[in-house]
């Protein structure tokens, strides 16, 4: 099939089969933190949203968010706020000293600090956080120093949002140590050589939610002309429509066939000139009849599951020239 030439440039596509057995299946954090469009603040509504999914896994653990100043986070106020609920043993969180301390002035904190906090037997509602106490790290927070990765070893469960710039840094650390976590990335992410193969080895993949979330920034990040306000209070906020959590989490979204209903025809189905697939501009459209490759929009991921569709390879372009990431293996042998 002879791609238009405007699409070149933004053709993202994941190739996949579709799974049939008896039947059908239906550098730096400074740089990062001179990037004034690197500091989104995550609503509590969005954590709750997501965070409500995965209650299993939290019981007995200890949950580090090691972005985040406790006296402003709302990753730390969740967890606080529901350290009995979920059974948590700890939290530990940290932060970068450059953090502003409060999110609505222009200070900016002179250490790094982190704190720990294993509940407050003397109140059960644990709202009142007045006696935890805040301590101050020696180097900067930076979650690559020795003093913070003692930190990150003690934890279970990594529950924040990382500097975006510095995704694949962050998750290289987390893979390293071998950690479950539950983090915010933009949706570019999947495309990175170092994320995608972790997404087609099945170690990592998208949350029960995403794509628009709004997120307050600081008052000296640059105005947008679009996905951009501010407030009766003078807060800023910035919308994206490209947001998606990322974990190795089981969850059961994971585990939903997606439902199926058209037939293949190959008139309707055009294969690509230079790749033995046929090209779906739409999930939906993925015909339920056709074991073999098929090139599908990114978006497919947040529908992604393991035991019905294999994830074959990612691409851009449509020369093959510019392929990310490759592992082919046979993987249908009965026939439709």
């Amino acid at each position: 099939m002879e791609m238009p030439a405007f699409l070149h440039l933004f053709l993202f596509f994941h190739i996949i089969k579709l799974v049939k057995e008896k039947k059908l299946a239906h550098n730096t954090l400074k740089q990062a933190k001179i990037n004034k469009k690197d500091e989104f603040y995550t609503q509590l509504s969005d954590i709750e949203k997501e965070l409500k999914h995965y209650k299993a896994h939290f019981k007995g653990k200890t949950v580090l968010c090691n972005c985040d100043d406790p006296r402003v986070s709302n990753f730390f106020k969740y967890f606080a706020l529901n350290f009995k609920h979920l059974g948590l043993k700890k939290i530990i969180t940290t932060c970068y000293k450059n953090q502003d301390v409060d999110l609505f002035s222009e200070n900016n904190s002179e250490k790094a600090v982190w704190i720990e906090y294993e509940g407050n037997p003397n109140d059960d509602t644990n709202t009142d956080f007045s006696t935890i106490k805040v301590n101050k790290l020696k180097g900067d927070g930076d979650f690559r120093s020795k003093e913070c990765i003692e930190l990150l070893k003690q934890a279970d469960v990594v529950v924040t949002n990382p500097p975006f710039s510095l995704f694949r840094e962050y998750v290289a650390q987390l893979i390293e140590y071998d950690k479950k976590f539950l983090i915010i990335g933009n949706q570019n992410a999947i495309t990175y050589k170092e994320i995608f193969p972790l997404i087609r080895n099945n170690k990592l993949w998208l949350g029960f939610t995403g794509g628009n979330m709004k997120f307050t920034v600081p008052s000296y990040y640059p105005e947008m002309k679009t996905r951009f306000w501010v407030d009766e209070n003078g807060q800023k906020w910035r919308s994206m429509g490209n947001t998606y959590w990322f974990t190795n989490l089981d969850h059961s979204k994971r585990h939903e066939d997606l439902i199926l209903y058209k037939k293949y025809t190959p008139e309707e189905y055009p294969k690509y000139d230079n790749y033995d697939a046929i090209n779906v501009d739409k999930v939906s459209d993925i015909p339920m009849d056709y074991c073999e490759c098929i090139g599908v929009p990114i978006s497919f991921l947040d529908k992604y599951n393991p035991e019905q569709f294999e994830i074959v390879r990612f691409r851009k372009g449509d020369d093959g020239k510019d392929l990310v990431y490759t592992r082919e293996r046979e993987f249908c042998h009965t026939s439709a």
